[in-house]
């Protein structure tokens, strides 16, 4: 009897293993959007995380929940999102630190997107770090906190925080491309930039994805995600509902009353709507906020409702 009983066990157990197992595919291909393919060895749910949140106000300093930081990672990952974007200037290297603490070894499918370009100040400001010395630097520091050997996706970061800066970004970004030829990075990209800053890093180098300043009230890079679509290349919005500005619009909040669910979610579903080759990374601190962001990004926009949010940018 106990040796029926143990093998009951143990079917038990492999049945429940073999449950969990497909649950997680299946999770993994229901996110909101699928998946974008960004190159041969580089496939991403259009639904990812952006870990920013994750450090102390302000981006600086440690979490007043390190706890709660690490169950919001590991969360990331249950949820099937494979695409994580961070900095080691998050913190600074607070964030790249927890991701490191809370998912290394890392599962198979991760892929970890980090940007370069930028440092934190003893005040917290956000001076730019361009220099070749400063990138090289900078890209180690995202090696040792992540527990690294090779980065998977690196952008550089040239502009503000809403725009670009105008300029040349060619020496910079063959600073990157040189650490690419030598194995310390897979794929680049760029972020805030202009058309004509794109293209000059084409020149020097593949781009798989541009991460710019783009939500319902901020078009400018309406041509830009066209042509970018075009080319099969991912393009990456920050700051769904306007970032450090909160977007206020009265229409987004008729809209979102109107379909009984949140803003956050109907900004999330007009940007996946948008095009096919759009990325989301909203960012959070809370495992329930992340699991609302997920749920929100699946809603299906109505035809008049996606013509009434158009009309907010003018």
């Amino acid at each position: 009897m106990i040796f029926i009983s143990e093998s009951l066990h143990l079917i038990a157990a492999r049945q429940e293993t073999c449950i969990n197992a497909k649950m997680k595919r299946m999770t993994s291909t229901t996110l909101p959007g699928g998946t974008f393919k960004l190159a041969d060895d580089l496939t991403l749910t259009r639904m990812g995380y952006g870990a920013m949140q994750l450090a102390g106000p302000h981006v600086f300093g440690p979490p007043a929940d390190h706890d709660g930081a690490l169950a919001v990672l590991r969360e990331v990952v249950k949820l099937g999102i494979t695409h994580i974007d961070t900095s080691d200037f998050y913190g600074p290297h607070i964030t790249n630190q927890l991701i490191k603490e809370a998912l290394h070894p890392y599962p198979e499918q991760l892929r970890i997107v980090t940007k370069v370009g930028a440092l934190r100040d003893a005040q917290g400001n956000w001076p730019k770090a361009l220099a070749p010395d400063q990138l090289r630097q900078a890209i180690r520091d995202n090696l040792a906190n992540l527990g690294l050997n090779a980065l998977d996706v690196v952008n550089l970061r040239v502009g503000g925080s809403d725009a670009p800066t105008p300029g040349s970004i060619a020496e910079p970004f063959s600073v990157l491309a040189e650490m690419q030829q030598e194995g310390f990075i897979k794929h680049l990209g760029v972020s805030t930039v202009s058309t004509g800053q794109l293209a000059e890093a084409q020149s020097i180098a593949p781009v798989v994805c541009v991460q710019n300043f783009y939500n319902i009230a901020n078009r400018q890079d309406d041509s830009l995600i066209d042509s970018l679509a075009e080319q099969g290349i991912a393009y990456v919005p920050y700051f769904p509902l306007g970032g450090f500005s909160p977007l206020q619009s009265d229409t987004l909040s008729s809209v979102a009353a109107r379909l009984d669910t949140s803003p956050m979610a109907v900004a999330l579903a007009w940007l996946l709507q948008r095009s096919p080759n759009i990325l989301l990374i909203p960012g959070t601190s809370s495992v329930e906020h992340l699991r609302e962001n997920v749920a929100g990004a699946g809603l299906q926009l109505p035809d008049d409702a996606i013509k009434e949010l158009n009309e907010i940018a003018g």
